[in-house]
């Protein structure tokens, strides 16, 4: 989906640690050269899951269930995540109709189930356990379905000329990049940037407008959220979200002001950022279209927001992460803390949407809910944490090395 994470400062955007390395006085330390990620899986029990006995379960069911629901719907010999790892979706039928068979409110059955059909796998990568957990929301503005009065940009759905192009049908050497452009004559450019669209109108008057964002700062954010509910003059409320990208590279602007010293940390969050770009109307424009990735929107019916995993996020249970190495639609034990704080944030979740900064084998990025409330918890999300991939016991028995 979106996504931010995607997706953002906060969808998109890591934290960049400065490690200070101590040198010999005589010689300098030797560089050590860049490993590569690669998930690394360690049965554990379920006695070591940090807060596995404290969360109250219940709350990841609907989550759970609509992962069921994706995942008992494909063919059984479908492999799931990447290479199979997950092993296929038969194999996760037997646990899911148990799932499917618990009431609401049912956390103790819920423990036993996980325990009984499941078994957990510490995640991690080149030696290291933690990484960076953010937060993201479903944005809530205001708009109108006709251009309203004064500077404003429309939110567009997908152009005609938008080209999608799998460069694995290409050869191996391309791996499984894709890619996104127009055709120019015989080639294949670059699809418009941002300051394209928005700022010189490429794509005004082709009958592209879906609606029209009363505030161009909600707006933008909207794109690096990825979905959003708008409501509109007549009190009626649309859902949108996100259809396909123009296929240019994202670019934080919240790391962008901090570098430049455009704002002060303490001005790093979402609520900062806005309120910066707002009270400086004629620089907003300028930084915002540094950003060249843009985002087209279809109009959502029934439940939403709507996930990479092609279901309904549940607000607090749905985690992004990289389908690289986390299979989509898998359970995960998420142990982190609470957006700003030391205080643990220990809860089960579902391995349900992705983010175009949402990369490597551990990153997450926890779905909030929509409005204020969602807003003030993900705008100050980025916590170190890790977490523990669940996995149906048959595939978990050919990933545990016989002792």
């Amino acid at each position: 989906m979106w996504c931010s994470a995607s997706v953002s400062l906060f969808r998109y955007a890591g934290i960049g640690l400065l490690v200070f390395l101590a040198a010999c006085e005589m010689a300098p330390a030797p560089r050590e050269e860049p490993r590569e990620e690669r998930l690394v899986l360690a049965p554990v029990s379920w006695d070591a899951l940090p807060g596995f006995l404290e969360d109250d379960l219940a709350g990841a069911l609907p989550a759970l269930a609509r992962s069921c629901d994706k995942l008992s719907s494909f063919p059984g010999d479908r492999p799931i995540g990447p290479d199979g790892i997950a092993g296929t979706a038969a194999e996760w039928v037997p646990a899911c109709v148990r799932i499917g068979a618990l009431a609401a409110d049912d956390e103790d059955g819920l423990r036993a189930l996980l325990a009984a059909e499941f078994t957990a796998f510490a995640v991690s990568s080149a030696g290291k356990s933690e990484g960076l957990i953010t937060g993201y929301y479903e944005a809530e503005l205001t708009g109108s379905r006709e251009k309203p009065a004064g500077p404003a940009v429309p939110l567009y759905g997908v152009p005609e000329d938008l080209v999608h192009v799998d460069l694995k049908l290409f050869g191996d050497n391309f791996g499984k990049q894709r890619v996104q452009g127009r055709i120019d004559g015989q080639r294949l450019v670059p699809y418009y940037d941002r300051t394209e669209i928005d700022g010189d109108g490429v794509l005004s008057g082709r009958g592209l407008e879906l609606l029209w964002p009363h505030d161009p700062v909600e707006a933008f954010f909207l794109h690096v959220q990825g979905s959003g509910r708008i409501k509109l003059d007549d009190g009626s409320t649309v859902r949108v979200g996100f259809a396909a990208s123009n296929g240019r590279p994202f670019t934080a602007i919240g790391r962008l002001m901090l570098d430049e010293k455009i704002i002060e940390p303490s001005q790093a969050s979402a609520q900062g950022i806005m309120a910066w770009l707002r009270a400086h109307p004629r620089e907003a424009d300028e930084i915002m279209f540094r950003n060249d990735r843009y985002i087209f929107f279809r109009v959502i019916e029934g439940e939403g927001p709507i996930g990479a995993l092609g279901i309904a996020l549940t607000p607090g249970r749905s985690l992004a992460v990289d389908p690289a190495f986390i299979p989509l639609g898998a359970p995960l034990f998420l142990d982190t803390t609470w957006p700003g704080t030391e205080r643990p944030l220990r809860r089960l979740v579902a391995a349900q949407d992705t983010g175009s900064a949402i990369k490597g084998p551990v990153r997450g990025d926890l779905f909030w809910g929509y409005g204020a409330p969602a807003l003030e918890q993900a705008g100050r999300m980025k916590q170190k944490g890790r977490y523990y991939l669940l996995l149906p016991k048959p595939v978990g028995q050919r990933l545990t090395p016989a002792s």
